[in-house]
Protein backbone atom coordinates (compact mmCIF):
# COMPACT_ATOMS: atom_id res chain seq x y z
CA UNK A 1 0.00 0.00 0.00
CA UNK A 2 1.15 3.24 -1.10
CA UNK A 3 2.22 5.99 1.96
CA UNK A 4 -0.22 8.63 0.82
CA UNK A 5 0.74 11.53 3.42
CA UNK A 6 4.37 10.69 2.31
CA UNK A 7 4.19 10.98 -1.36
CA UNK A 8 1.14 13.94 -0.95
CA UNK A 9 4.11 16.29 1.46
CA UNK A 10 6.84 14.84 -1.05
CA UNK A 11 4.87 16.79 -3.79
CA UNK A 12 4.53 19.56 -2.03
CA UNK A 13 8.20 20.15 -1.33
CA UNK A 14 8.89 19.65 -4.94
CA UNK A 15 6.56 22.26 -6.05
CA UNK A 16 7.76 24.53 -3.47
CA UNK A 17 11.38 24.06 -4.71
CA UNK A 18 10.22 24.88 -8.33
CA UNK A 19 10.84 21.21 -9.06
CA UNK A 20 7.00 20.93 -11.04
CA UNK A 21 7.48 17.74 -13.36
CA UNK A 22 8.75 15.90 -9.85
CA UNK A 23 6.02 17.45 -7.85
CA UNK A 24 3.74 15.94 -10.47
CA UNK A 25 5.19 12.82 -9.80
CA UNK A 26 5.16 12.51 -6.76
CA UNK A 27 1.02 13.70 -6.64
CA UNK A 28 0.21 11.02 -9.25
CA UNK A 29 1.72 8.02 -7.64
CA UNK A 30 -1.37 8.57 -5.12
CA UNK A 31 -4.08 9.75 -7.74
CA UNK A 32 -3.86 6.92 -9.44
CA UNK A 33 -5.42 5.02 -6.22
CA UNK A 34 -6.90 7.66 -4.57
CA UNK A 35 -10.90 7.91 -4.19
CA UNK A 36 -13.40 9.93 -3.39
CA UNK A 37 -12.91 14.15 -3.75
CA UNK A 38 -9.25 13.43 -2.83
CA UNK A 39 -8.85 12.06 -6.73
CA UNK A 40 -10.24 15.56 -8.24
CA UNK A 41 -7.93 17.42 -5.74
CA UNK A 42 -4.86 15.64 -6.92
CA UNK A 43 -5.89 16.07 -10.40
CA UNK A 44 -6.07 19.65 -9.72
CA UNK A 45 -2.68 19.58 -7.64
CA UNK A 46 -0.91 18.06 -10.59
CA UNK A 47 -2.12 19.97 -13.35
CA UNK A 48 -1.07 23.40 -11.72
CA UNK A 49 2.34 21.52 -11.51
CA UNK A 50 2.13 20.53 -15.17
CA UNK A 51 1.09 24.20 -15.87
CA UNK A 52 4.23 25.58 -14.37
CA UNK A 53 6.51 22.74 -15.84
CA UNK A 54 5.21 23.98 -19.04
CA UNK A 55 5.89 27.62 -18.42
CA UNK A 56 9.25 27.07 -17.13
CA UNK A 57 10.20 25.04 -20.28
CA UNK A 58 8.97 27.72 -22.69
CA UNK A 59 5.67 25.64 -23.86
CA UNK A 60 3.22 27.96 -23.35
CA UNK A 61 0.10 26.68 -25.06
CA UNK A 62 0.12 23.69 -23.02
CA UNK A 63 0.70 25.66 -19.79
CA UNK A 64 -2.55 27.72 -20.54
CA UNK A 65 -4.66 24.36 -20.82
CA UNK A 66 -3.41 23.22 -17.48
CA UNK A 67 -3.49 26.44 -15.65
CA UNK A 68 -7.38 26.07 -16.92
CA UNK A 69 -8.43 22.80 -15.67
CA UNK A 70 -6.41 23.14 -12.43
CA UNK A 71 -8.16 26.79 -11.72
CA UNK A 72 -11.30 24.64 -12.29
CA UNK A 73 -11.13 21.55 -10.49
CA UNK A 74 -9.79 23.50 -7.66
CA UNK A 75 -12.42 26.03 -7.07
CA UNK A 76 -14.57 23.06 -5.91
CA UNK A 77 -12.39 22.76 -2.48
CA UNK A 78 -12.08 25.15 0.39
CA UNK A 79 -8.96 27.09 -0.04
CA UNK A 80 -7.64 25.89 3.40
CA UNK A 81 -7.88 21.89 2.81
CA UNK A 82 -6.43 18.94 3.01
CA UNK A 83 -3.42 20.34 5.20
CA UNK A 84 -2.69 23.09 2.60
CA UNK A 85 -3.69 26.89 1.80
CA UNK A 86 -3.90 27.23 -2.02
CA UNK A 87 -4.80 30.94 -1.77
CA UNK A 88 -1.68 32.51 -3.08
CA UNK A 89 -0.67 29.95 -5.05
CA UNK A 90 -3.99 30.48 -6.78
CA UNK A 91 -3.48 33.99 -7.38
CA UNK A 92 -0.18 33.45 -8.65
CA UNK A 93 -1.05 31.15 -10.95
CA UNK A 94 -4.58 33.17 -12.85
CA UNK A 95 -2.19 36.25 -13.11
CA UNK A 96 0.86 33.75 -14.71
CA UNK A 97 -2.53 32.34 -16.65
CA UNK A 98 -3.03 35.63 -17.83
CA UNK A 99 0.28 36.50 -18.77
CA UNK A 100 0.70 33.66 -20.79
CA UNK A 101 -2.32 34.07 -22.41
CA UNK A 102 -1.03 37.38 -23.36
CA UNK A 103 2.33 36.14 -24.56
CA UNK A 104 0.55 33.74 -26.91
CA UNK A 105 -1.82 36.48 -28.13
CA UNK A 106 1.43 38.02 -29.31
CA UNK A 107 2.99 35.22 -31.08
CA UNK A 108 4.73 33.88 -28.49
CA UNK A 109 8.69 34.90 -27.56
CA UNK A 110 11.34 33.95 -25.33
CA UNK A 111 10.02 35.44 -22.27
CA UNK A 112 10.37 33.73 -18.91
CA UNK A 113 9.34 34.01 -15.59
CA UNK A 114 12.03 34.81 -12.89
CA UNK A 115 12.86 31.68 -10.55
CA UNK A 116 11.95 33.86 -7.86
CA UNK A 117 8.24 34.29 -10.37
CA UNK A 118 6.80 30.64 -9.28
CA UNK A 119 5.01 30.31 -6.25
CA UNK A 120 4.70 28.31 -3.66
CA UNK A 121 2.01 26.00 -1.58
CA UNK A 122 1.64 27.18 2.03
CA UNK A 123 0.88 24.82 4.61
CA UNK A 124 -1.89 25.27 7.38
CA UNK A 125 -3.20 23.13 10.16
CA UNK A 126 -6.65 21.49 8.42
CA UNK A 127 -5.86 17.78 8.74
CA UNK A 128 -4.68 15.28 6.18
CA UNK A 129 -7.04 12.99 6.28
CA UNK A 130 -6.22 9.41 7.00
CA UNK A 131 -4.70 7.10 4.08
CA UNK A 132 -7.73 4.96 4.34
CA UNK A 133 -9.88 8.34 3.55
CA UNK A 134 -7.72 8.48 -0.05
Amino acid sequence: MTDFVTYFRAGLNHFNAGEFWDAHESWETIWLEAESDVHLFLQGLIQLAAAYHHVKRGTFSGGLRLFDAALEKLERFPKSWCGIDRTSVEEAARRHRQWVAALLARGGGEERLDANDFPTIATDESPIPPFEHW
